[in-house]
């Protein structure tokens, strides 16, 4: 079995997409509706912008989304089993699963950027890298700390990242550290995301969500939220709001799809990220990239 597996916040970069629409002919209109539905020349950002204009949480997850989804899409030839998506990733699988459109799952993508920017500026959050501890002893020093802050991101072993409020993130990195961890490395991001911060954003994309139209999609999505793999096209909607204020399961959902027969896992978008993850998961698996 194969999987495609699909970004999220982090993986961009300066002039990504340029290559794709410079060389595939097929992918410019997808481009240009892009520019269309999002009523801003976002190519414009992807192709010239600065990293600076593309750290913008309003821009980075749609840039993301878009190249994402062109890369799979003009692959028409090699199909995936199952899908997976890291937070934002999904979306992308769930357009290439065809159980959301591309025009739907972009104005999705708007909407839950641009409520989480807006939660990140009414909320003091951060995020913490937290390496070479074991996940229980980061869930544990977490439920030991006042004020939110617990697992955001399950990214491989030894590898957790913690969300909430800053100062209990912070309080959370002093005794981390206290207790063996390599580092406790706080973010460069703008605020809490997998944290009950985000329920604003959720509200939001809830209101997006009712309006969409969702099929039951052409492969199983393993979602973040469970790490299992759904087809329900109403048990999709569900983990997908509660993914913004829960953890990212990708330890979970890799090693499942393994359990579940999968052999080789395809990165599909920009950036390599998810191939180091999934190696470090399990160093075995065959994983390319798209």
């Amino acid at each position: 079995m194969k999987a495609f597996v699909f970004p999220g916040q982090g993986s961009q970069k300066p002039g990504m997409g340029k290559e794709l629409f410079n060389d595939i002919p097929e992918s410019r209109n997808l481009f240009k509706e892009a520019n269309k539905i999002l009523n801003f020349n976002i190519t414009e950002l992807m192709f010239e912008g600065t990293s600076e204009d593309l750290l913008q949480t309003k821009v980075t997850q749609p840039a993301i989304f878009i190249h994402s989804v062109i890369s799979a899409l003009i692959s028409k030839s090699f199909k995936p089993n199952v899908c997976a998506g890291h937070s934002l990733g999904e979306f992308s699988a769930l357009v290439v699963s065809n159980s959301i459109s591309f025009r739907d799952g972009l104005k999705l993508v708007s909407i839950r950027a641009n409520a989480m920017q807006k939660a990140c500026k009414e909320t003091n959050g951060s995020m913490a890298a937290i390496l070479g501890l074991s996940d229980n002893i980061v869930e544990s020093t977490c439920n030991e700390i006042e004020g939110i802050v617990n697992p955001a991101n399950y990214n491989c072993p030894g590898q957790l990242v913690i969300s909430g409020e800053s100062s209990a993130v912070k309080q959370a990195c002093e005794l981390l550290k206290e207790r063996g961890a390599k580092r406790a490395l706080i973010l460069p991001v703008g605020g809490a995301f997998h944290s009950d911060l985000m329920s604003s954003a959720a509200a939001e994309l809830k209101k997006g969500i009712d309006q969409t139209e969702f099929k039951t999609p052409n492969y199983p999505i393993y979602q973040n939220f469970t790490a299992n793999a759904v087809s329900d096209s109403s048990i999709i909607k569900s983990n997908l709001l509660s993914q913004l204020t829960g953890a990212v399961l990708w330890t979970q959902s890799i090693n499942k799809m393994i359990n579940d027969g999968v052999k080789e896992f395809y990165e599909v978008g920009p950036g390599n990220v998810l191939q180091g993850l999934i190696r470090k998961i399990d160093n075995d698996t065959i994983v390319n990239k798209i």
